[in-house]
């Protein structure tokens, strides 16, 4: 492993833990928390993702988040 890997490695991990120590009951911990892994996403080799890609994923679920959430299941 180089360098740069061992660095984007260590990044994903320190992201996605601040991720699940801001997680709780409210929608802006949740959002925040998505907004972390979505980021980390962007150093983890295994997955293919964008800034833009990030950007979108976000835009939208502040969208849904300002229109009352989604409907729960069963819901119509």
């Amino acid at each position: 492993m180089d360098d740069q890997t061992h660095a984007d490695n260590e990044r994903v991990a320190m992201l996605r833990a601040v991720a699940e120590d801001v997680r709780d009951d409210s929608s802006e911990s949740e959002q925040l928390a998505a907004l972390l892994y979505r980021v980390s996403d962007l150093y983890d080799p295994k997955e293919e993702t964008t800034p833009e890609d990030i950007y979108r994923n976000m835009r939208t679920i502040l969208r849904v988040s300002e229109q009352g959430g989604l409907p729960e299941r069963g819901e119509d």
